[in-house]
Parts: C-alpha cells; structure tokens; sequence
C-alpha cells in the first residue's frame, strides 16, 4: 500500500525543524537507512472494510432491478447504518476511560464540521441512487470510480497535495476510462431504459463521484484543523473510537436529512406497497434494506478510517479498487452483459490505478532518500559543533 504524498512531506517538514546542533549519538540512530513503510493495522482493517462494503452497491441495484423506486429511501440505506457503531463506541470509550472520558469524545468544532459534512454526504448518496436506477451496476461503478480524479484535484486544493507525473497520468486515465463507456451502440444501456434516461443516469453518476471527491477532503481538512491531537501524540494515528465518533455523526446527520427527504416525498407510506409488488417476495424486500445498509456502514466506516489513520486519497484509491469487484459481482449475480466498451473502461481504469500505486513508491522512495540526506547533514553538522565544543579553551 503506498504512502500519500502529502503525509510524507509533513514528515519531511518536522524533520527539517529538528535542532541542527543535535550531539552526535542522538542523531546516529536517526542515519540508519530508512525503515520500510507498513501501514498500520488500523490502515489495513479499514482497507479490509472498505472490500467487504462491496456488497453494498450490488444490492442496492437489486433493489432497483426487481422494483425499488424511491430514491431518498436508496440514499436512507447508504448511510443509515451508524447505529451498528453504537455498541463497539461504547465499549471503546469505557475501556479508554482512564484517560478521561472528555479526552476521547469529539471537540465540538469537529462534530459540528462532521454534521455538515453528513448533510453533504446524504446528497451525495441521493445522486448516486438516481444513477444507478438507470444504470447497470458495472457502469455506476465505473463512474463512481472516477471520484479518485476528483478526490486529487479537491485535496491539491484544500489538502495541498502534489502532483506527479504519475498521479497526473492515473487522474488522466480514470477520466478517460469512463468516457468510453458511451462508445458504441447502446453502450451498456440496460432493456427498458431509454437514451434519455440513461444518459440523464450517467451525468448524475458522475455529479454523484464529483460530490463524494469534494466530500472526502474536506473531512480530512476537518480532522486536520480541528480534531487532530498536539505533541507526541500527533505521531500516532488516532484511536478508532475517533473513527466511529465521525460517521455517527456524520451517519445522524445524513439520516436526518434523508428522512425529511422521504417525508416530503411521501415514502413512508409507499413502502408497504412496494414491498408488496418487490420482484423477490415482500420478506427479501425487507431483508435486502436490512444487508444494504449494513454493507454500505462497513463501506463508509473503511472509508472514514482510511481518511482519519492515513488520508483522504487513500480512501478515494481503495473506493478504486472496488472496481473490478463489483464488475465481477454484477456479471456473476446480475447477469449483466460485459461488453467491449466497458472491458476497454475498465482495462484504463486498472492502468490508471496502477500508475498512481506505481507513483507513490517511487515518491516514497525519494521522499526516504532526501529524508536521509538531511539527517546525515545534521549529524555532520552535530559532530562538527561537539568538536569546536571540545576544542575550545
């Protein structure tokens, strides 16, 4: 798993800050070759859940397929699963008690940040669902995938990532590799559904992966300016309550939202109907709202982790590698056609995917080198200082 760019350069800054008079012996160790990077158990749980999470586009477009219609009800099932992280915060914050109970809980700047950000994120699921009610899985996924690109140019903006040759090529390419998708006859368009409709789908895919790439540094800029911890402890990733903290929150707000949402639209009282015509009987119905929104809580809380232990275009690049997952899922379960266009979109996606993986290792390489370089002056500097120490009268 690579490094992202801008963490490392923080690295780089606070090691430029370090007293250049240091003695010798306290900056010996610190000239060693670098360590290999590994990611933190925290890192690669959350990578783990942001892969289990797959489910949840596939039933999602289930819902649709066999009859679902009510779109903030599909935005509802993104993002209302927060009260599964009820139990697990409790029993963190009662074993980290002995820290104080005020220490772990969220500064109310940040659950404020968090409340808005949700309200975002809720709208953000609402044009995802209006895509998928007219797009095959395969190609919602797609263009969800193109969020990375969007991801990059939000977080060079708020975050101050760097762009390289790499990362330009892969922004590039998960641009392009969706725009394939519209070449050919039909392209992909499933039966039933009209040019029109499926053409209003794929704009609303891609507004949906532009609102969830602004989404997404933006949290990170939140944990930056008002939830990350000072001294010793800022080396550190933050504990996972911190993680469960924000998507409740963050899962209450969108709730809210999608709630008033349902109630303008009249959906309460439609589901006892819905259910009733549902292609899979009127028990699945119930049972796919209920897996939907536990899948889609794994998928959000991976993601979240993966922004608060690492950063905002580490959680975009693992919603990438969802990519050919849910492609194989559509056509196993789904029976979805997989044809040319879409094999060419995803054969770029993949390529885009691996050039930004590619990148980092060479940035985290150089990265390492100039970190080095920089200790060993110091050092040189050090003894040079202890030997005027030493030679003076």
């Amino acid at each position: 798993m690579a490094t992202i760019t801008a963490s490392a350069s923080s690295a780089m800054q606070e090691a430029a800050k370090t007293p250049t008079a240091s003695p010798p012996r306290a900056t010996a160790a610190s000239t060693a070759s670098p360590a290999r990077y590994r990611p933190s158990p925290l890192v690669i749980f959350s990578a783990c859940l942001v892969l289990i999470g797959a489910g949840g586009p596939l039933l999602l477009r289930v819902y649709f397929v066999h009859g679902g219609q009510r779109l903030w009800l599909s935005a509802l099932l993104q993002i209302s699963g927060w009260p599964l992280l009820l139990p697990p915060l409790c029993v963190s914050l009662f074993r980290g008690r002995r820290h104080g109970i005020a220490n772990l809980l969220l500064p109310p700047r940040l659950v404020v940040a968090a409340a808005v950000l949700g309200g975002f994120y809720a709208v953000s699921c609402y044009v995802y669902a209006m895509g998928s009610q007219a797009l095959p899985l395969s190609t919602s996924s797609l263009l969800l995938a193109t969020q990375l690109a969007f991801t990059a140019v939000f977080a060079f903006l708020f975050v101050g990532l760097r762009f390289t040759p790499f990362s330009a090529n892969a922004v590039l390419l998960l641009i392009i590799g969706p725009a394939v998708l519209g070449v050919g006859p039909g392209a992909g368009k499933p039966a039933g559904v009209t040019s029109k409709a499926y053409w209003t789908g794929f704009c609303e895919g891609i507004a949906a992966a532009a609102l969830a790439g602004l989404v997404l540094p933006l949290v990170e800029v939140a944990m930056e300016r008002y939830g990350r911890r000072t001294g010793p402890a800022a080396r550190t990733p933050p504990p996972y309550s911190t993680v469960m903290q924000m998507q409740a929150v963050m899962g209450a707000a969108g709730t809210i939202v999608c709630l008033l949402g349902m109630a303008i639209k009249s959906d309460f009282g439609a589901l006892r109907s819905e259910a009733a015509a549902f292609g899979l009987g009127e028990t699945n119905y119930y049972l796919v709202l209920v897996w939907d929104a536990v899948a889609w809580q794994l998928l959000n809380l991976g993601i979240m982790g993966l922004i608060t232990c690492a950063s905002s275009l580490l959680a975009g690049i693992m919603i990438a590698v969802l990519l050919p997952l849910s492609q194989i899922l559509a056509v196993m379960f789904l029976h979805e056609k997989f044809d040319g266009p879409k094999g060419i979109a995803l054969v770029l996606s993949l390529w885009g995917f691996a050039s930004y993986m590619y990148g980092e290792k060479v940035q985290q390489k150089k990265l390492e080198a100039q970190k080095s370089e920089l200790l060993q002056q110091q050092q040189q500097v050090g003894s040079k200082t202890g030997d005027l120490e030493l030679a003076a009268p």
